[in-house]
C-alpha cells in the first residue's frame, strides 16, 4: 500500500513525528531551505517588480532527489515545516521542486505531541502565500542592501570584511545615535533625602523609611550638598506624623508566553546562556526529547514576534 509523504525540516523532528504516525505515512526531512537566490549574482530583477530568481542550494541535490522519489507513489503530500514565514517559504519551495500534480497539503504544528500531530494531519490547510511573500520580501531586501550597500562601505570605509545588512545597518545607526546622545548629555547634580522613622504606639516599634518629595506643597528640588544639609537640619527639629493611610487591592497579570527575544533575555539572565545556545535548546525541546514514554515535544513553537489584533 502506498504511503503518504510528510515533509519536515530536520531529522530530529522527522523521528518524533514518525513515532506518532502509523505505517501509512513516511516522514522525510528537507534540511531547511532548499532554494535561495544565487550567491554570485544579485538574483533580483529590479526592473520587473523586484522579482527574485531562485536556484537550488549547493549540496541539496541529493535531498531533493530523495524527496522526489518518495513523492512519486504518495497519495498525499503533507508539508509540515515550521509554522512561521520561513517555514512557509520552505514548504512553498519544496512544493515547487517536487510538484507532480498532486495535492500539496500544508500542516501547521505549533507543538509536536501525538494529539497535535494527529489533529493537524486530519485538518490540513493550503499554503499561506501572504507568509511566503513576506519571507520573499525580507530575502530580497537582504540581498539588495547587502549587494548594493556593502561595496559602498568598501570604497568609503574599509575594504574587506565589512558588510551591510537589513537589520545590522539599522541597528548600527540606533547604537551610534544613542552613543551621540550619551556624549552630548550634560549631567546635573541632584540630591535626595530619606528619613528613617519609627512608630511609637505599637508594642514593638517598627522602623520604616520615607522619602522627601515635596517642600511647602512643591516638588522637592535639592541641587547640591549644602542645600541637602540645610534641609536635613530643619527636618531634625520637627516631629513627624502619619496623616493618611491608603489600602488598595492590586491584580498582577501573569507574564505573557515567551517569544524569541524574551526567551533569550530570560535564559541569559538566569543561566548565562548565549542567544545561540538558547535557540538550540529551544529547538531540541520543540522537536522532541526522548522520555520514558517515547520521543515527544515539550514546548510550543517559539514565534519571533508577538502579533497584536
Amino acid at each position: 500500500m502506498a504511503r503518504s509523504l510528510v515533509i519536515v525540516e530536520s531529522p530530529a523532528k522527522a523521528r518524533t513525528i514518525n513515532r506518532f504516525l502509523g505505517a501509512n505515512y513516511i516522514v522525510k526531512p528537507c534540511g531547511g531551505h532548499i532554494r535561495d537566490l544565487p550567491e554570485e549574482q544579485l538574483g533580483v530583477d529590479i526592473a520587473n517588480g523586484f522579482r527574485p530568481r531562485y536556484v537550488l542550494i549547493k549540496g541539496k541535490e541529493k535531498i531533493v532527489r530523495a524527496l522526489k522519489e518518495a513523492a512519486k507513489g504518495a497519495p498525499k503530500i503533507f508539508l509540515a515545516t515550521d509554522p512561521d514565514r520561513e517555514g512557509e517559504a520552505i514548504a512553498w519551495h519544496v512544493a515547487h521542486e517536487i510538484g507532480n500534480g498532486k495535492n500539496m497539503l500544508r500542516v501547521l504544528l505549533n507543538e509536536i505531541t501525538r494529539d497535535a500531530v494527529l489533529k493537524a494531519i486530519q485538518r490540513p490547510l493550503g499554503l499561506d502565500l501572504n507568509k511566503v511573500n513576506a519571507q520573499q520580501a525580507r530575502r530580497v531586501i537582504d540581498r539588495l542592501v547587502g549587494y548594493k550597500v556593502s561595496p559602498f562601505l568598501w570604497q568609503t570605509v574599509y575594504r574587506g570584511s565589512l558588510s551591510a545588512g537589513r537589520v545590522q545597518s539599522v541597528a548600527l545607526r540606533l547604537v551610534c545615535e544613542r552613543e551621540q546622545q550619551i556624549t552630548q548629555f550634560v549631567p546635573q547634580e541632584y540630591w535626595s533625602i530619606t528619613a528613617a522613622l519609627c512608630t511609637r504606639r505599637d508594642t514593638e516599634p517598627k522602623v520604616f523609611e520615607a522619602q522627601l518629595v515635596k517642600i511647602n506643597g512643591k516638588k522637592a528640588s535639592i541641587p547640591d550638598e549644602n542645600s541637602a544639609i540645610a534641609i536635613v537640619s530643619e527636618l531634625e527639629k520637627k516631629s513627624f506624623q502619619v496623616v493618611d493611610i491608603k489600602r488598595k487591592q492590586q491584580k498582577r497579570q501573569p507574564a505573557p508566553p515567551f517569544i524569541t527575544s524574551t526567551l533569550q533575555q530570560e535564559a541569559g539572565r538566569r543561566f548565562n546562556f548565549s542567544a545561540k545556545k538558547t535557540m538550540a535548546v529551544a529547538q531540541q525541546l520543540y522537536e522532541g526529547i526522548d522520555l520514558e514514554e517515547g520521543r515527544t515535544g515539550l514546548i510550543t513553537y517559539i514565534l519571533p514576534i508577538r502579533r497584536k489584533r
